[in-house]
């Protein structure tokens, strides 16, 4: 392939990042060639670096005027929110349609920076609060050498996950679903980081299995002897859940036990679970079954303790993460991609956000530093108006809230609320000594209780001739539901009907 002489490539800051970028476009010579950094710092003003000529300030991107086919990339990974939305509108009104940006500089390790790390800017960069830096390679330093099992690591943080794992030493990643699709994906992807250059060697091992499956389950932990697992897969569309609830809790509840039973027995040394916050007080099946998961993880949390076996059971609980699968996000853009209106519940409904890398990457140290037996909680901020972010994603695709793109009202869906609360006042969260993590005191089940739910929803999940009118019998489910929460006996009873 040839150099695309013709496309001009702009490097927005000239520190290490920008340095390593431009060092691979000049090497690779197929994505055109770097014409100028552009810094704000005085003393590079002017300067040239390997005969790069470096402009500045970057307020002064105007007078570039780029062709269609040029473009830009933001190599500042220790920048703000506020500083990327700055560039980046500078660079949107100096005429560039193609913005690319590294990630952040928790995901730049050991001070290497990658062309294959850049990608297209999206409102995540641009929305919330600026993202807590934590050094991956010190966080990950428990992972080292370790086999890593992740399962859901086709989903949004199953797969984040991943990639941040490959800067952490460990010996293999395995990633675990029952999408071929979606575990196809990530696999090729992290193939590509690596060959890349990102990260440690690491053997990235594939596998496609349903937690549902209690005998495989079993089977495969025992034959990857797993040191440490992410529990990310859970059905976790609330209206989709509504409709399905038999599935949600066959599938979250009863593939977590699988996990569990296989993990204590099997001896894996450290079992995180991801857990959100419509486990509190839930009023919908899904919460309701993140919340039986927490409990079950916090009484095997205790089996582990009367064993002695020294092995690590917790959970994160964490709220909404920004550009998630099925997350408002990627629908509002669907929705302004053709035409609107985008679609907001309530100008009062409220929500906490973080965006995924982060999340991620506190998960990754809550897994390092978290004991047996101990529930956490993510910082998530301040909650964010929903409709306000719907403006934020309308401005930044180019349009006008309510004059080019309308925004319409058009009420909660079942099983939402106006606002989610991360806790219940008895958690009582804490800060701990690393930053932006909590400490909650989750209120356990006696084992006894856990055994007698379980008794009365595996006959709904799982046929049992002997009680087969039970059998996905989502009447008598919504009972048991009913009568081990409150707060869902309150949200059936509003809707008036299941």
């Amino acid at each position: 392939m040839s150099l695309k002489n013709d496309v001009h490539v702009y490097i927005i800051g000239a520190g290490f990042a920008g340095q390593m970028i431009a060092d691979e476009l000049e090497n690779k010579k197929i994505f055109g060639r770097v014409t100028a950094f552009l810094d704000d710092n005085p003393l590079l003003i002017g300067k040239q670096i390997k005969g790069i000529p470096i402009y500045g300030p970057i307020s002064m991107v105007e007078v570039l005027h780029p062709n269609v086919q040029d473009e830009a990339i933001i190599a500042i990974p220790s920048a703000t929110n506020e500083r990327i939305k700055e560039i980046y509108d500078l660079l949107s009104k100096a005429g560039f349609s193609k913005i690319k940006i590294l990630p952040s500089v928790s995901q730049i390790v050991d001070g290497k920076a990658h062309l294959v790390q850049t990608r297209q800017v999206d409102p995540q960069d641009l929305l919330g609060r600026t993202p807590i830096k934590i050094s991956l390679k010190e966080s990950l330093a428990y992972l080292r050498g370790k086999r890593v099992f992740i399962t859901g690591a086709g989903g949004s943080i199953g797969s984040e996950l991943a990639r941040q794992l490959l800067s952490g030493g460990a010996e293999r990643i395995y990633l675990f679903g029952h999408g071929e699709n979606s575990i196809v994906a990530i696999y090729r992807e992290l193939c590509v980081l690596q060959r890349e250059g990102v990260g440690e060697k690491a053997s990235i091992v594939p596998i496609i299995g349903d937690m549902k499956d209690r005998d495989y389950v079993d089977y495969i932990i025992k034959q990857t002897k797993c040191d440490v697992i992410f529990h990310c897969a859970a059905y976790k569309h609330v209206d989709m859940m509504e409709a399905n609830p038999v599935a949600v809790i066959e599938n979250n509840v009863f593939g977590t036990q699988n996990l569990l039973d296989a993990a204590l027995k099997h001896n894996v040394s450290r079992f995180v679970l991801i857990s959100t916050d419509k486990a509190v007080s839930p009023v919908c099946t899904y919460g309701f079954s993140k919340m039986l998961c927490e409990k079950l993880l916090l009484d095997y949390a205790q089996k582990a303790k009367e064993r002695k076996s020294g092995q690590a059971f917790m959970f994160v609980r964490f709220g909404n993460v920004l550009g998630s699968r099925g997350s408002i996000l990627p629908l509002f853009m669907e929705q302004i991609k053709t035409g609107g209106p985008v679609t907001v519940t309530s100008p009062e409904m409220q929500r906490y956000f973080m965006t995924i890398p982060e999340a991620c990457s506190l998960v990754l140290q809550t897994g390092g530093v978290g004991k047996n037996g101990i529930s956490y909680l993510l910082d998530m901020g301040e909650p964010i108006k929903i409709v306000d972010i719907a403006e934020q994603i309308i401005r930044f695709s180019g349009y006008e809230p309510n004059k080019d793109i309308k925004i319409k009202f058009i009420g909660p869906r079942k099983g939402e609320r106006l606002d989610e609360p991360l806790w219940i006042p008895e958690e009582n969260p804490r800060e701990t000594d690393y930053t932006k993590i909590l400490q909650i005191t989750s209120l356990a089940y006696t084992s006894q209780r856990l055994q007698d739910i379980l008794q009365k929803l595996q006959p709904v999940c799982f046929l049992d001739q002997t009680q087969s009118e039970l059998y996905r019998n989502k009447e008598y489910l919504k009972e048991v539901l009913m009568e081990e929460v409150p707060s869902l006996k309150e949200f059936y009873n509003e809707s008036g009907k299941n």
